[in-house]
């Protein structure tokens, strides 16, 4: 046996001292609130600090005014850490629930907003990833058999009309069974996805399948969640889209072909008129073989240009509102005191 001593640890502090102000012992509901949000006065980053008081208040109002049982509680705090736990490097259990909660549709909104006749924003979804295969011109995101054809083309503008060259467009959709590529277990390989580059003349173009609605998935906390809420778990069939170009705003986007029972109770509230879209009916033989179609003579055709915001256009919007909404919140102030 080592004759060496055994090494103690001992628990320690995160080195940051008592606050230089004495606070009440929390004996009352409002004195447990009121502490708090004085600690979070101590909050070093302004907008670290203007964030957690307002969600201090409002968590803490919430909780009062539903008065809130320790059962509730507990069974909540189960619920999210749950969500956690079913969360994987391909599933995002978290995103979902933001989504079903309209919280990631008003943030996309809040952030996104539009001027110029630029492309509207509509929600992430969680089925993005990093390892889609790069898809030259025509070439097809989906393997053969995957649903019925689509061809998608357009060009990816700025808002004056000119085009804007190789522009990073990532794409992804589900199969004609309402899956995404990653919800297979026996997954190999990324299909009904890629990434591919608008040309010199800001056009693209690929080969898809035919998007259908679905369920989001129904097997983990989330979709408990919804059977409580008494709402259904579906989507209106779409095409998720992503475009990037060096000087511009992102735009993350999706198209949804009109006819759908589900435009107007999206389970994840990502529907936008202007995104609502009419997809072609093509029979031609001939007009399928110059596509890359191998099999068939009809397919469906989307067309959409899609236009981007400058880097400066947007920062520009996004300050304006900012403006305007503390303008209307002074107001409110002023009329209250």
């Amino acid at each position: 046996m080592s004759d060496a001593p055994e090494v103690q640890v001992k628990a320690t502090s995160n080195g940051i001292p008592v606050p230089s102000f004495d606070l009440p012992l929390p004996d009352r509901p409002e004195i447990i609130t009121a502490n708090i949000q004085k600690l979070t006065e101590l909050t070093p980053n302004p907008r670290h600090r203007f964030i957690f008081k307002a969600l201090i208040k409002h968590l803490h109002q919430f909780i009062n005014e539903t008065s809130l049982t320790t059962d509730e509680w507990m069974a909540a705090i189960d619920f999210l850490t749950r969500t956690g736990q079913k969360c994987t490097p391909l599933r995002q259990e978290t995103i979902l629930l933001s989504d079903v909660l309209g919280v990631s549709a008003l943030v996309d909104s809040l952030n996104n907003p539009i001027a110029g006749g630029a492309t509207e924003n509509s929600v992430l979804g969680p089925f993005l990833t990093e390892d889609a295969a790069d898809v030259n011109f025509g070439e097809s995101i989906a393997s053969e058999g995957k649903g019925d054809y689509m061809y998608v083309e357009g060009r990816i503008l700025t808002t004056d009309g000119q085009p804007i060259p190789n522009a990073v467009i990532e794409t992804w959709e589900t199969d004609a069974n309402g899956f995404y590529d990653i919800q297979y277990e026996d997954r190999t390989h990324p299909d009904c996805r890629g990434r591919l580059r608008s040309g010199d003349d800001g056009r693209f173009g690929y080969r898809a399948v035919v998007p259908v609605a679905y369920p989001i998935p129904g097997d983990g906390p989330v979709g408990e969640l919804l059977l409580l809420l008494g709402r259904h778990n579906m989507r209106p069939n779409h095409l998720h889209m992503m475009v990037e170009a060096p000087g511009f705003h992102k735009l993350v986007t999706a198209f949804y072909p009109d006819g759908c029972d589900y435009l107007r109770s999206d389970s994840v509230f990502g529907v936008k008129k202007s995104l609502v879209v009419n997809l072609k009916d093509i029979v031609d033989d001939e007009e399928a073989r110059k596509r890359g179609f191998p099999h068939g003579d009809s397919f469906k055709l989307l067309q959409y240009d899609i236009v981007l915001l400058t880097e400066e256009q947007s920062t520009a919007m996004r300050a304006g509102i900012e403006e305007e909404r503390y303008t209307i919140t002074e107001i409110i102030k002023s009329t209250k005191s």
